[in-house]
């Protein structure tokens, strides 16, 4: 049955989740997901939280929760700084369309996830948090391409299409979102979706790739490249997509639309990767911030981009941008850096 993709809301009464629901999002609530189950991420960006959501989601919070999900309304709803800065202390991560995800345990209408392919120290299976139900499917059909060309998204977000005049639009997805290629048409790809049948995109939005070691080097100048392409885009706590990401999924998400996966969070980003000492650090290098002026807990992450500048999503009140490593505030905290791209 297609998604319709008109949102039907309801007010969140004290904080709860939506009691009106499509009538698909309502069947795929009521599935039932046990642990260590596998499922797919079923909307262009899922969010994960802290626990259960039920208690903590907030009325504006309805367009993160729904399916389909709608990520530029949220985030226009949060314009107000206090509001943004607010997800801090309730969200994990995010995960695009069609990630993978291993069950950990349900609660009623939300299950606790392990998103595949962000590693950190927290979880073997990849980064815990909850998320609605609504959001998964459990249809493996993508499982049937796992050895098949692929695109990844690499424009800031790009449009599925309903058919191949690409008249209908069906979905906004986001960068680094991966899809089976069906049938390479020129201009346009037929895609495979995780639930939703085939589905169209322009190839201009995508890189098509024959399989993983097709991906493209990943030296600084490709690197600056590609994060210079979010400059603008609004900081989101947890986010790692073209709608917002936080600091370390904005490093994390630029080395994975190269093909190579680094930890999820700067703490870990800060420990793995080749040690780079001060005098030697050179673009396309992570740069890390710490607490107590550089010795305590790693808190930031930024990518050197050459000419004593860096690139970052620093906070809630900002968006991405480029500014001195030598800014007060930063150069103070200053802890180390390391590199992640191929010499």
């Amino acid at each position: 049955m297609k998604k319709t993709k008109n949102l039907i809301l309801s007010l969140c009464v004290a904080g709860t989740l939506l009691s009106t629901m499509t009538s698909q999002s309502l069947a795929k609530t009521q599935e039932e997901l046990t642990p260590g189950e596998t499922a797919y991420v079923d909307v262009s960006v899922s969010t994960q939280w802290t626990t259960n959501g039920r208690f903590q989601v907030r009325d504006i919070d309805a367009p993160s929760l729904s399916n389909p999900v709608d990520p530029r309304q949220w985030s226009a709803n949060m314009e107000d700084t206090e509001v943004r800065r607010w997800l801090t202390s309730y969200l994990e991560t995010q995960a695009v369309y069609g990630t993978k995800v291993t069950i950990l345990e349900e609660s009623g209408d939300w299950v606790k996830v392990a998103v595949d392919g962000q590693p950190t120290p927290r979880n073997s299976l990849g980064y815990p948090g909850w998320m609605p139900k609504r959001q998964l499917t459990t249809d493996d059909r993508l499982e049937n391409y796992k050895n098949t060309p692929f695109i990844m998204v690499s424009s800031q977000t790009a449009w599925l299409y309903d058919g191949k005049a690409l008249n209908d639009k069906f979905m906004e997805i986001s960068f680094n979102t991966r899809l089976p290629v069906v049938k390479d048409f020129g201009d346009v790809v037929m895609v495979a979706t995780p639930d939703d049948g085939n589905k169209f995109i322009k190839k201009e939005d995508v890189a098509v790739y024959q399989n993983e070691n097709q991906f493209p080097k990943a030296t600084p100048e490709n690197l600056i490249n590609t994060a210079k392409k979010f400059l603008g885009l609004r900081y989101l706590w947890a986010g790692v997509s073209g709608f917002g990401f936080d600091c370390s999924g904005f490093t994390y998400s630029l080395f994975k639309s190269y093909g190579i996966t680094i930890p999820r969070d700067s703490g870990p980003q800060s420990k793995n990767g080749k040690e780079v000492k001060k005098d030697e650090i050179q673009p396309g290098d992570l740069l890390f911030f710490a607490s107590n002026n550089g010795t305590g807990s790693v808190h930031h992450v930024a990518m050197y981009i050459g000419n004593g500048l860096m690139i970052q999503a620093p906070n809630a009140a900002r968006s991405v941008e480029i500014i001195p490593l030598n800014t007060p505030g930063y150069i103070e905290e200053f802890s180390g850096a390391r590199r992640y791209w191929e010499e």
